[in-house]
């Protein structure tokens, strides 16, 4: 009989024994590689926590204890055992359940997140609030190795290890391997530390023989001293004691029996602690066993041999690639940085080919363009391939490292736009809206491959600090002949016409060609301007090229402060008093959709944009 259609709510884990614990875990697996061979999603994560996620919800009394998950892509377990089982179909699909926790999904969902190395902060947070208003719940937060090199984190750690209050950190370690002797000493130790008749002891102890003349202190700091020099030797993590943890672990993240009882032990211990739970991404599914990377997250794929459904296409992370491969080749002083997503933003070829030129510095972009700007003062060219939802978090650097001292450093924005399925915290919608506003600055976008590969190239010759954006996934198939030479500021006329002015950048720009060639042969002729910069803009050729036209500006971004908000400040500048609307995306969060989907819905697609222009031009 099957374990799962009993399992409805954290509380129905509480009436069933290991055994049939283990059932429910090989269910859940199987039950997530449906899901995710459908839907696409993230693979190997969910795969390795479903033990912990299991165990977490048998100990704590969820949602009155609070779980924050890390990055929040390895939850489906999560929603799966809180109430959402039966929506699993509709996972990161629009109007269904979220790739990512969402407060407004679900009670059980503690805190939204989808960038890394947030929930110790918050978790931290949480468990202050509760000290202040004198409540008594758990507060724990799950959070991976790799986020650990996020920043932020080791700020939380560095806080939340001086504080006397109590919260409890999972670390989910699934990329380090632990020889037996020393997990065995550690969790053994760590027991010993847990009772409370060790820690009392310790302290009567210490209390006697400091009360030994002369002798009493040096004795005790010099067993203080051995006991420390040996746990330093067993224990590699002595990094969370020396930072005020409780350190318990490593555990076996995949017996759920041990998990149970190390969480236990947790529940009765003052103050902060730190779990070390050891995990195997992809575990159960031996493609993702073997290459988790490939199978973090995924499209649709075929079970049986884990391939994709859909073969995939060249892509701008791969023009991007082959196309710096190709510029480093020339050029001995070009560098490649990224932030833990080498394979994401097409660089896997350029660390093969360099690897004395490549960085990868972990989930850490404040730091990537800080290290950036300290090689550019000599004479290095460092190019940072980022997602654009990840380059908000390197703000500052942008600003005040790059920026300020108007340094050539490569900035390039993968994924800006909307991305669909994985929600408002990866939608790149805001990229060109606070860094228009950056002093010295140059922000480029390309049209399509040949244009990106033409911009990485101008760049390079560059001298001051450059940003190119780019959609993810590939060209939309309209193909644009021209191709004038990139020069700074300079936009390109793609077609004439008198009626209407399309001013379009980046993916945009495709679109707006094929709407002016449709609407040419029903008799509405549309110029269609592409911008190529946002900054600077060609103030002189648009203005000139616009003449009365009504114009519309197209933008892969939103409204406020992007191409539609430059634009009016520019026929404002040049008192002109053409009819213009704005297209671009509202000041709000967009919510998980395909592309397409979310494009129709905001009214951006090639149809509702050929109608707004025919009710403009009162055309029936």
């Amino acid at each position: 009989m099957s374990i799962i259609e009993n399992i409805n709510l954290p509380k129905d884990l509480k009436n069933i024994n290991i055994k049939q614990k283990e059932s429910l875990a090989n269910e859940i697996r199987q039950e997530i590689l449906k899901v995710v061979s459908n839907n696409g999603g993230h693979l190997a994560s969910n795969l390795g926590v479903v033990e912990l996620t299991i165990a977490l919800h048998s100990v704590f009394n969820t949602p009155e204890d609070k779980i924050v998950w890390d990055v929040g892509h390895q939850t489906y377990v999560h929603k799966m055992l809180t109430g959402r089982k039966e929506r699993m179909n509709s996972l990161r699909k629009q109007n269904g359940i979220a790739g990512f926790p969402k407060r407004e999904e679900s009670e059980y969902d503690t805190f939204n997140t989808g960038h890394s190395s947030t929930s110790i902060s918050a978790a931290i947070g949480m468990a202050r609030a509760r000290d202040i208003k004198k409540e008594n719940y758990q507060v724990v937060t799950v959070i991976g190795d790799g986020a650990l090199t996020g920043g932020m984190a080791l700020e939380a750690l560095n806080d939340g290890g001086s504080a006397k209050t109590n919260f409890i950190i999972i670390l989910n370690d699934n990329e380090m391997s632990i020889s037996k002797n020393v997990g065995g000493i550690s969790n053994f130790l760590s027991k010993i530390r847990s009772k409370k008749f060790y820690k009392s002891s310790n302290n009567i102890i210490k209390k006697l023989v400091s009360k030994i003349p002369w002798l009493g202190n040096k004795i005790v700091k010099l067993v203080h001293d051995i006991k420390y020099s040996i746990k330093k030797i067993f224990i590699a993590n002595m990094l969370f004691e020396d930072m005020g943890y409780t350190y318990l672990g490593p555990v076996d993240g995949h017996n759920i029996e041990k998990l149970e009882s190390i969480l236990n032990i947790a529940k009765k211990i003052e103050g902060p602690k730190l779990i070390h739970v050891i995990t195997k991404k992809g575990k159960g599914y031996e493609p993702a066993e073997k290459n988790p990377d490939k199978y973090h997250s995924t499209g649709p794929i075929d079970l049986e041999t884990g391939k994709p459904k859909k073969a995939k296409s060249k892509d701008y992370s791969k023009a991007f690639g082959d196309k710096l491969v190709d510029l480093a080749n020339k050029n001995k002083n070009i560098v490649a940085i990224t932030a833990s997503m080498k394979d994401g933003t097409g660089l896997k070829e350029f660390a093969e080919r360099f690897p004395k030129r490549f960085f990868d510095i972990g989930i850490a972009e404040q730091h990537a363009i800080g290290m950036a700007a300290g090689m550019a003062t000599d004479g290095i060219i460092p190019v940072v391939p980022i997602y654009s939802s990840f380059y908000q978090r390197g703000y500052d650097q942008v600003i005040h490292d790059v920026c300020m001292q108007n340094l050539h450093v490569v900035l390039c924005s993968d994924r800006a736009g909307i991305v669909g399925a994985d929600g408002e915290t990866h939608q790149g919608i805001f990229d060109l809206s606070f860094f228009n506003i950056v002093p010295n600055l140059v922000i480029m976008a390309p049209k399509n491959f040949k244009e990106l590969e033409d911009m990485l190239e101008f760049a390079i010759k560059y001298t001051g600090p450059i940003y190119i954006r780019y959609p993810r996934g590939g060209e939309d198939g309209t193909k644009i002949e021209k191709e004038e030479k990139i020069a700074l500021g300079k936009a390109e006329k793609l077609t004439e016409g008198k009626d209407f002015t399309i001013i379009a950048i980046g993916k945009m720009v495709q679109r707006a060609y094929k709407i002016a060639k449709i609407l040419q042969k029903e008799g509405i002729e549309i110029q269609v301007i592409n911008t190529r910069f946002l900054k600077p803009i060609d103030e002189e050729n648009i203005i000139n090229w616009i003449g009365d036209s009504k114009i519309i500006t197209l933008e892969d971004n939103i409204t406020k402060g992007g191409l539609g908000s430059t634009v009016l400040e520019l026929l404002n500048k040049y008192k002109k008093k053409n009819e213009i609307k704005i297209l671009g995306y509202p000041d709000e969060f967009i919510k998980q959709a395909t592309v397409e989907e979310i494009e129709k819905e905001y009214k951006l697609d090639s149809e509702n944009i050929i109608n707004l222009i025919k009710k403009w031009s009162n055309y029936e």
